[in-house]
Order: C-alpha cells, then sequence, then structure tokens
C-alpha cells in the first residue's frame, strides 16, 4: 500500500499549484487556441516530477498513492484537462511495466521513464475495436526465437506524436478462444517500420496530440513482450483501467470544480436589474446543484483512489467515479457557460474551455454507458441472494 506523508502531500500539492497559478494558467489560452504542442509546459512537468508520479521511488520516481495523484490531476484539470493526459497515458504505460513486467524489463525501461526522457502511452484502440478490446486485429507473429513481426494500426493514441514508446496490444494467436487468452502487451519504441500517420483534430482536448499508429513488418525482440509470457496482454491492460479510470474521474472532478469555480466568481460581479446575478433565485439555484455534483464527484473519486491504494478490486468505485464524474463535469460546464450568458459563448472566457474539454470524460477510458453496465454486474455480483 503506498501512502505518503501529510506534510509532504500538503508541499507537493502547494507546489503543483504555484505552478498552475504562475505557468499554466497564464499560457493556457495560447496553447490550447492554436492546438499547439506545449513543449515548455512539458519540460516543467519532468521537472517536478509528474512523469514518474505513480512510479516506485526504487525506480526514480515519486511513489504517489493514487489518492494524492486523483488531487493532483484534480488540480491541474481545474485550469486545463489536456495536459494530465500528457503524463497519465504515459503513467499508464509505466504501470504496465512496473506491474507485470519482468525484473530486467524494470530495470531498463522505468528510470527511464520516470524522468520523462522516455515518454510515451498506452496503445489500445483501433479504427473497428474501442470498447470491446477483443475484437484487435493487430497481430504480432514470432520472428524465429528471438522476436515479433507486428502488422496493423492503432488510433487515437493519446501522446501519438510526440511519445517516444508505447505498450501496444496485439493479438499473437488470432484463433484462441476465449479470445482474451490470445493478446499480448508489447514495449514498443519508435523505430523502422513503426510510423505515425495523420493527428486526429478534435473538438477540445487541444495541444495533447491524438495520433494514428501504424505497424508494417515492426520488428522487434522477444524480451519487449510485458512479462515474456504470451496470453497475458487482457489481464494486464484490465488491470491498469482501474487507475485509469481514477484519473478521468479525478479529469471530470477538476472539470467541475473549475466550471463551479468560474460560475461563483462571476455571478458576483455581473449585474442585472440593479443587482448581482448571484441574488437571483435561478442563478442560485443552479449554484447550489453544481456545489453539489462537484463535491460528490470529489468524495466518489477518493474513495475509488483509496480502494485502489489498499490493493482491492474497485472497479466497481473506479466505474462509479468515472461515470458520476464525468457527467458532472459536463453538467456543471454547460451550466456554468448559461450562468456566464453571451460572455460563455467566447474565447476570452475560460469556461468555453471546459465545456468543450468535459464530453471527452464521458466517453475516455471507457463510455459512460459501459461504466453502468460495470457497476450493475459488480453490484450483482457482490450481492448474491441466498
Amino acid at each position: 500500500m503506498k501512502t505518503i506523508d501529510k506534510a509532504d502531500e500538503a508541499q507537493l500539492l502547494a507546489t503543483i499549484d504555484r505552478w498552475i497559478e504562475r505557468e499554466v494558467a497564464p499560457r493556457v489560452k495560447e496553447f490550447d487556441h492554436a492546438d499547439k504542442w506545449p513543449a515548455e509546459i512539458v519540460e516543467q512537468m519532468k521537472e517536478l516530477g509528474l512523469f514518474g508520479a505513480t512510479i516506485s521511488p526504487e525506480y526514480g520516481g515519486l511513489g504517489l498513492p493514487a489518492t494524492t495523484y486523483a488531487e493532483i490531476v484534480m488540480r491541474v484539470s481545474s485550469v486545463w484537462m489536456a495536459i494530465t493526459g500528457i503524463f497519465n497515458s504515459h503513467l499508464m504505460l509505466a504501470l504496465a511495466v512496473e506491474k507485470f513486467g519482468t525484473p530486467r524489463q524494470k530495470e531498463r525501461w522505468l528510470p527511464k521513464f520516470a524522468t520523462g526522457e522516455i515518454r510515451g502511452g498506452l496503445a489500445l484502440t483501433e479504427p473497428d475495436a474501442g470498447t470491446d478490446l477483443q475484437s484487435i486485429r493487430m497481430v504480432a507473429k514470432r520472428d524465429g526465437n528471438d522476436g515479433y513481426v507486428i502488422n496493423g494500426t492503432k488510433t487515437w493514441i493519446s501522446n501519438g506524436i510526440e511519445g517516444h514508446c508505447f505498450a501496444v496490444l496485439v493479438k499473437t494467436n488470432p484463433e484462441a478462444n476465449p479470445r482474451h487468452t490470445g493478446m499480448s502487451l508489447f514495449i514498443t519504441p519508435k523505430g523502422p517500420g513503426f510510423t505515425v500517420g495523420r493527428k486526429l483534430e478534435k473538438l477540445g482536448y487541444k495541444s495533447i496530440d491524438s495520433g494514428e499508429l501504424v505497424f508494417e513488418d515492426y520488428k522487434i525482440p522477444a524480451d519487449h513482450l510485458i512479462g515474456e509470457v504470451e496470453g497475458q496482454g487482457f489481464a494486464q491492460v484490465a488491470g491498469g483501467l482501474e487507475l485509469g479510470r481514477i484519473n478521468v474521474a479525478s479529469r471530470g472532478v477538476g472539470i467541475a470544480e473549475g466550471a463551479l469555480r468560474l460560475a461563483t466568481s462571476y455571478s458576483q460581479m455581473r449585474k442585472t436589474f440593479g443587482k448581482p446575478i448571484c441574488e437571483h433565485q435561478a442563478i442560485q439555484l443552479k449554484l447550489g446543484e453544481m456545489a453539489t455534483r462537484a463535491r460528490a464527484a470529489r468524495l466518489l473519486t477518493l474513495d475509488a483512489a483509496a480502494i485502489f491504494d489498499r490493493g482491492e478490486r474497485c472497479d466497481m468505485e473506479a466505474g462509479m467515479a468515472k461515470y458520476f464524474s464525468s457527467e458532472a463535469a459536463l453538467e456543471n460546464s454547460i451550466e456554468s457557460m448559461r450562468i456566464h450568458g453571451a460572455y460563455g459563448y467566447s474565447k476570452e472566457y475560460d469556461i468555453e474551455r471546459l465545456y468543450r474539454d468535459a464530453p471527452l470524460t464521458c466517453i475516455g477510458e471507457g463510455t459512460n454507458e459501459m461504466q453502468r453496465i460495470i457497476i450493475a454486474r459488480q453490484l450483482i455480483k457482490r450481492n448474491p441472494i441466498s
């Protein structure tokens, strides 16, 4: 179980707050409106240790528990959600190696992941396979005794263009039944046979690159198979999705809280009919609902993170947090936009960015429709009739 001293946590979070205020907030519009890779901010995140946030100290990481990590993501996302994806997708790659890799793989890769020297992400989605990962078509075939040849395409991969290395889910036995028993996870650094396709344009979540990864006769040594045992890939990925959903839930909390903060401030400045609009009952009803949603989302997310830190199964709790927090982000962003009136529709105000970013949280790391199914199935499994 990962823990952190309260004083150390407070100092770390204070450092993050100062960084957000001094470096991120003043430049977010510049990067977001231009959909520009924030190279300077990425370097600052390296210095802050964010690329090693959840990696164990023995490999050079901060070794943060999920609760502290979630708090960081909430705070950053309340100002600019997109940059959390740059280090979160990377940490999903690192988690797969640290949790399932061989000792040799951990020693080779994790120190470079922790410093951000090598950055990357998790490559699961394909043009015809998203939520249903067992439908992927990318194949890795044995190339003698020493390696594999990979062919196929991944899409919507965060850090795909600017990243260096990815954990890629493939089929090593396409004929396997059940299908998940024929899936494996590889560490794939960029090189011959591995090219990046087009950058995918998005409604929000700007500046972080979402791209296509194309593998054509990409040759890779056998020791890049995570765990060096075929057929374990689906389980390895599923084990990391809990933390991924806690991250997305944290993003939702950040957006919900950020939208509330903006609305609370603006409603005290804007006047109609001779008084600030926060004194009108219609606005008070909105603020009351927004505050409750944001608070509930935060508590659900921290609850899931605490269970994760205890090493217990938390797919139901992570699903609840992800589902509720993302919907809270969506609702609070649109309510805040309405409170801002015409100004909320202007690019001069920050709420329009939160409004564009919020919908992704309802889709990423499994759609909210799928989350509700997961919640229901676990609810029934945990409460069988006698």
